[in-house]
C-alpha cells in the first residue's frame, strides 16, 4: 500500500471513528432528552395527583361533617319527639322518684350525650388528621430515599467512569510500551 493510499486509509478510518462517536453521543443526548421530557410530563401530573388527593380530603371532611349533622339532627328529632309525648313527664316523675339517678332527662344530661357525639367526631377528624400526616411523613421518607438514590447513581457513574479511564490509561500505556516489555512473573 502506498503512502498515499495510507493516508487515505487512516483519513477515512479517522472520519469512521469521528462519525461513530457522533452518533453515540447524538444517541445519549436524545436519551437524556427523552428523560427530561418524560420526566416534565410525570411533574405536570403531580399537580393532578396532588388535587386528587386534595378533593378525596375535602369530601372526607365534607361527609363526616354531613354525617354528624345527620346523626344529630336525627337523635334531636327522636329526642323532642319522646319529649313530646304524655309519657316523657310521666318517665321523668318515675325515673326521679325511683331512680339513683334524678333528672335523668335534666338538661344537664342532654348536653352530656352531645358532648359525647361532638367528642366522636372531633376524634374522627383527628384520626384523618394522624392518618394525613402519616402520610405526609412517608412521602418525606421517600423523597429522602430517592434522593440518596440519585447521590448512589452518581457515584456509581462517577466510578464506572474512573475505572474507563483507567483502563483506557493501562491500555495506553500498554500500546506505547508494548506488551514485550511486560515480564512475566
Amino acid at each position: 500500500m502506498s503512502k498515499k493510499e495510507q493516508e487515505l486509509s487512516n483519513t477515512s478510518l479517522s472520519q469512521v471513528q469521528k462519525d461513530h462517536r457522533e452518533a453515540v453521543n447524538r444517541a445519549f443526548d436524545q436519551a437524556r432528552n427523552n428523560i427530561k421530557k418524560t420526566v416534565y410530563d410525570a411533574q405536570k401530573d403531580v399537580s393532578d395527583y396532588a388535587r386528587q388527593f386534595i378533593n378525596m380530603q375535602e369530601k372526607a371532611f365534607a361527609m363526616t361533617g354531613e354525617i354528624a349533622d345527620n346523626y344529630i339532627a336525627s337523635q334531636k328529632e327522636l329526642f323532642n319527639s319522646f319529649n313530646q309525648t304524655i309519657w316523657t313527664s310521666y318517665l321523668e316523675n318515675v325515673a326521679n322518684r325511683i331512680s339513683a339517678y334524678p333528672g335523668i332527662f335534666s338538661e344537664s344530661r342532654v348536653d352530656a350525650y352531645t358532648n359525647t357525639v361532638s367528642n366522636i367526631v372531633d376524634h374522627y377528624v383527628t384520626a384523618m388528621r394522624l392518618v394525613n400526616k402519616t402520610i405526609f411523613a412517608n412521602a418525606s421518607l421517600v423523597t429522602a430515599s430517592l434522593q440518596q438514590l440519585s447521590n448512589n447513581a452518581m457515584e456509581f457513574s462517577r466510578l464506572g467512569v474512573n475505572a474507563a479511564k483507567n483502563v483506557h490509561e493501562t491500555s495506553s500505556e500498554i500500546a506505547k510500551i508494548g506488551f514485550s516489555a511486560i515480564r512475566p512473573a
